[in-house]
């Protein structure tokens, strides 16, 4: 029981301290981490581009491109994470190599989709011409 009444105490102070010092900020106790993939197609696939954004809390701390083939750290936080990824080169080459292994496999799996849906009713929504973005 006295391990019990000791969490239960560490709990509250650490809430009044956490609530001390977001005064006038109103914090819902959900946190969200998100991880968004995306492909960016340029004629075809004569030019493509592969983007991996990490997300904490709504603010982008790290993110791969690559046209700059590493990480790029958006925060204080994301520039260490960065800095630990891009110092694996196995990692790296793994993830170098996204365009192919995602990117273009993608596209070669649902370019005769899209193809056959221009000019369909309700095909504005289809996104067409030498420009096509898609979001793993």
């Amino acid at each position: 029981m006295g391990r019990l009444a000791a969490a239960a105490a560490l709990l509250v102070a650490l809430v009044v301290v956490g609530a001390s010092s977001a005064v006038d900020a109103e914090l819902s106790g959900v946190f969200q981490e998100m991880v968004k993939s995306e492909c960016h197609f340029i004629n075809g696939t004569n030019r493509v581009k592969f983007v991996k954004r990490f997300i904490y809390n709504r603010e982008q701390y790290v993110h791969f491109d690559s046209d700059v083939g590493l990480y790029v750290g958006d925060t204080p936080y994301g520039e260490k994470v960065a800095r630990y990824w891009n110092s694996d080169p196995e990692w790296m080459e793994y993830r170098r190599d996204a365009v192919n292994r995602h990117c273009r496999h993608n596209y070669e799996l649902s370019t005769p989709f899209l193809m056959e849906r221009r000019g369909e009713r309700g095909a504005e929504c289809v996104p067409s011409g030498p420009a096509l973005g898609m979001t793993l």
